[in-house]
């Protein structure tokens, strides 16, 4: 059975940094596409950052460019999402996702099969 596991959330002053992790369990991804996904209430689920994990190739939201990282391990079929200077419009439930196929954008939440429960960011002013 295919599980993803979230883990990191927290709440942070604004300008913080916290790091989700996102372990996979059930397989072993090599050239799936991995993606962090956030929601906040009455809002759709929004892509944040993807990577590819066979070739390492990673994607950005606008919103999040320079600020945030994603990065894999793949001997610890982990990927992580490092998030620095953080801003209160970034709160969210943060969501790990993944698909079996490659990623050249973003794709909609919809394209994604896989997905952990959340883990809860909240970054106060």
């Amino acid at each position: 059975q295919v599980q993803l596991v979230e883990s990191g959330g927290g709440s942070v002053q604004a300008g913080g940094s916290l790091r989700l992790s996102c372990v996979v369990s059930g397989y072993k991804y090599s050239r799936d596409c991995m993606g962090w996904f956030r929601q906040v209430p009455e809002k759709e689920r929004e892509g944040v950052a993807v990577i590819n994990t066979g070739d390492g190739s990673t994607l950005y939201a606008d919103s999040v460019k320079g600020r945030f990282t994603i990065s894999q391990d793949n001997a610890k079929n982990t990927v992580y999402l490092q998030m620095n200077s953080l801003k209160p419009e970034d709160t969210a439930m943060y969501y790990c996702a993944a698909t079996m196929y490659y990623c050249a954008v973003i794709p909609r939440a919809s394209s994604f099969k896989y997905w952990g429960r959340g883990t809860q960011v909240t970054v106060s002013s």
